[in-house]
């Protein structure tokens, strides 16, 4: 299953400038994917599915840029960002979506129902 996930092999050519944390899990009815996205608006995230692949874009943009020179330290990662990863056939397309709460943005993968395990009843015949 991790191999899954593995976004090593959709690296594009682009200035990668720092990769988002992302933390996934599952659970019976869905895979969430969860970003560690501080400072970053929702608004300037560009996520996308294409051919099995969801695409997180984005930038972390340096408040008072012209200042920089006045900063003593800066650790925190600035610049664009990318994030592909494949996603398993059981995914519903059609109900992706996504949430951001406290700099952390949450991407919901549900299952397709077809995908779900359902319990068989066994009829004892009379």
């Amino acid at each position: 299953m991790n191999r899954l996930f593995d976004d090593r092999a959709y690296k594009t050519s682009e200035s990668v400038g720092w990769t988002p944390p992302c933390d996934i899990f599952e659970d019976d009815d869905e895979l969430a994917l969860r970003f560690d996205l501080a400072g970053v608006d929702p608004k300037d995230v560009d996520i996308r599915f294409e051919n099995g692949v969801l695409t997180l874009r984005g930038e972390r943009k340096l408040e008072n840029e012209a200042r920089r020179d006045s900063y003593h330290r800066i650790e925190l990662a600035y610049g664009t960002f990318t994030r592909s990863f494949s996603l398993p056939a059981t995914v519903d397309a059609e109900k992706i979506r996504a949430e951001a709460r406290n700099g952390l943005l949450t991407v919901h993968l549900p299952k397709r129902a077809e995908t779900k395990p359902r319990a068989i009843q066994v009829k004892v015949g009379a």
